[in-house]
């Protein structure tokens, strides 16, 4: 593969990926606008983002046995339409209730993006060079909500809140239209896969009770429920425990960003020396020893806004190394049915983190204790589920054939 066709598949795929962060992102700075215009609350108006969550999680479910039944192509130009016109529909509404059911089916649209982007990857690079790409993907991920919510905040400003989705719905049709020029052929329709219930849960059960994916999938979203963690807890910590300004905060979640992305592309260096494996287990221990000296230090008091911001950095650097590989790692062993395996990984993911960040609304009010704890036992609990999967797995897959990719 040529160096300008890694770039363009690199791209393209980065740009499906990054569909769903921004719309999650691009709309926050205009809740309040929505509930005045709407005649609700902000407080209602959160619910659209819970509604996308859910639909986030259903999609991913929906698209995995799709994907291995009809090729990638088909779903996702369906899913992508389904956005496009889930958008515009935001955009025309008048009701609160109306609003936070088309954010529903937004999401289910958007997730064909994340789903396919992720199984397209196993396609088309070796399994040796997955991890890589994932690095780079996460560039794509860390970089949309330090710029979605500030591009939309500017955007609200000058053509009101409406006009977000109606950016979003150009996205959309932008991200299909590079995706039926610049993609290729993947796979293969498979007839032989059922859409029945009863076989689909079977395909789901055969992918999660592969000892390398149920535990590299199960340990890599526990850990990575930590960032789940740190944005619902940031807004309450650094605004109301530390009482910074609005402003501040939003250059505290960008210098933040920094760190995830930073490793991420750190890890790709990394991979030349080290094996994906190492790495992961090399980010859980740093992530376990960061966690247990933050937890330690918070209960102490011995913290105050900038050792804080230290000590979140460090923690979320070793996200961004623990999560590329553990992604890589979890799909290695499939080819048949990438997509199904890609989508539980994402379901799983997600579901962690929502219940990490429902642990966050409950405990997290006037100090910063309960959000380590919730940080630092799933860092441990991770690392835990990675010691005692290793033991199950023999041989970790990490190379397998195909195309030697040039970056040269």
């Amino acid at each position: 593969m040529t160096r300008q066709k890694y770039i363009s598949l690199i791209l393209i795929l980065g740009s499906l990926t990054a569909l769903g962060p921004f719309t999650i992102d691009m709309y926050l700075p205009g809740f309040s606008a929505i509930a005045e215009d709407l005649r609700t609350t902000p407080n209602k108006v959160s619910l659209s983002l819970s509604s996308y969550f859910i639909g986030i999680a259903a999609g991913q479910l929906l698209y995995g046995p799709l994907l291995d039944r009809f090729g990638r192509k088909k779903p996702l130009y369906a899913g992508l339409a389904v956005y496009i016109l889930a958008s515009l529909g935001c955009s025309l509404v008048t009701d609160i209730d109306a609003f936070i059911a088309l954010r529903f089916v937004e999401a289910v649209g958007s997730c064909a993006a994340t789903v396919a982007a992720m199984a397209m990857v196993r396609d088309l690079f070796p399994v040796n060079d997955s991890p890589k790409v994932f690095s780079l993907l996460m560039l794509v991920v860390g970089l949309s909500p330090m710029l979605a919510p500030t591009i939309g905040s500017y955007v609200i400003k000058a053509w009101g809140w409406h006009s977000i989705f109606v950016i979003l719905a150009i996205m959309g049709f932008l991200v299909l239209l590079a995706s039926r020029f610049g993609l290729g052929h993947t796979r293969n329709p498979d007839p032989s896969i059922s859409l029945k219930p009863k076989p689909i849960l079977t395909g789901f059960w055969s992918v999660l009770r592969h000892p390398q994916f149920y535990t590299y999938a199960i340990s890599g979203g526990v850990a990575f429920s930590g960032l789940f963690t740190y944005v619902a807890g940031s807004p309450i910590l650094f605004m109301d425990i530390f009482k910074v300004s609005g402003e501040v905060y939003g250059w505290i979640f960008a210098f933040m960003s920094v760190s995830f992305i930073g490793t991420s592309q750190l890890n790709s260096i990394l991979l030349r020396k080290y094996k994906s494996g190492q790495l992961v287990y090399l980010g859980l221990s740093l992530q376990s020893i960061i966690s247990v000296a933050f937890l330690i230090a918070a209960v102490n008091n011995w913290l105050n806004l900038y050792s804080t911001i230290v000590m979140l950095f460090l923690y979320l650097g070793c996200l961004g190394l623990t999560n590329p590989n553990t992604a890589g790692l979890s799909l290695a062993p499939f080819s048949e049915n990438a997509g199904s395996a890609s989508a539980l990984m994402g379901a799983l993911q997600l579901g962690l983190g929502a219940v990490a960040s429902m642990l966050v609304g409950i405990f997290v009010k006037t100090s910063m204790v309960p959000m380590i704890l919730i940080m630092t036992g799933s860092t441990l609990v991770a690392f835990i589920i990675l010691a005692i999967g290793k033991r199950n797995i023999g041989e970790v897959k990490e190379n397998e054939g195909g195309d030697v990719i040039s970056a040269h």
